[in-house]
């Protein structure tokens, strides 16, 4: 067999330089794509904060895993209605929960609509304010929360360890920026819709220390903004419908969006 030296040598250290250069080539990617991605959320979060007004309808889907490590998606649809600083309306119809939150700045209505009974809390304050209390205080989350408050991007962008930008996905008929990202606790991915309003169109949370990996994700439809939306914060009870404390409410149905019979288990 006749070999040729400086053939091998040549064409090894060819390969090796054109190892060193796709490395180099992906890692330039990977930092072009982080800093994309980032800039693309900032600016959903820009036109989100600068929105006055703002309306949309949603589906939204939250996993439970069973002890026999089935994973079971809990459906719901829903409307948010939002006017800055300190007003909000919203609805969440699922097969166990007809729940409706309206607050005017002062005052939070939660009414359920299947018992036909409501809670009011002064939680006086912003928009912001109410977030932060409802799932600190209350345990009771809005619908895309992260996404209504005036610093989204900060909110999100807490403690984020990756980054990456997987290029463009259609939702709903709207062409989007498909982003994930990462953190110590979960996993996140954002479709925004492309163009003049970088709006969210759709948003996951996988959790990464639960087994199974359950998955909290939420759909936009029918996106309005300013003059385009018509909303009442005002609560007007319904016929019949009782005041109750939030200690009175023992039927988890009444108000949330995990059953009573379902209970929350441990982290892995």
């Amino acid at each position: 067999m006749i070999e040729f030296p400086r053939l091998k040598n040549a064409t090894a250290g060819s390969a090796l330089a054109l190892a060193l250069v796709l490395v180099t080539a992906a890692s330039s990617d990977v930092r072009a794509g982080e800093v994309e991605a980032k800039n693309l959320l900032k600016a959903m979060s820009d036109y989100m904060a600068a929105q006055k007004a703002m309306s949309f309808e949603y589906d939204a889907n939250l996993e439970v895993v069973a002890k026999d490590g089935q994973k079971i998606a809990l459906a719901s649809s829903g409307t948010v209605a939002l006017s800055r600083p300190d007003k909000i309306r919203t609805t969440r119809i699922g097969g166990f929960a007809n729940v409706e939150t309206v607050f005017d700045g002062k005052m939070l209505t939660l009414l359920g609509k299947n018992a036909n009974v409501y809670v009011q809390l002064d939680v006086p304050g912003t928009v912001d304010h109410l977030i932060d209390e409802l799932k600190e205080k209350y345990h009771r989350p809005l619908p895309a929360a992260d996404l209504l408050l005036s610093n989204a991007y900060d909110q999100l962008m807490s403690d984020v360890i990756e980054v990456k930008d997987l290029g463009s996905g259609v939702i709903g008929g709207a062409e989007c920026d498909h982003l994930a990202f990462r953190n110590r606790e979960v996993d996140w991915q954002i479709w925004i819709a492309q163009g003049d309003h970088p709006y969210p169109c759709r948003f996951v949370i996988t959790s990464t220390l639960v087994a199974g990996g359950p998955q909290y994700s939420i759909q936009v439809r029918n996106w309005k903004t300013g003059g385009e939306i018509s909303a009442d914060f005002t609560f007007k009870a319904p016929t019949g419908a009782k005041k109750v404390e939030l200690t009175d409410i023992k039927n988890a149905d009444e108000l949330d969006e995990l059953p009573s019979h379902y209970a929350r288990g441990a982290t892995q």
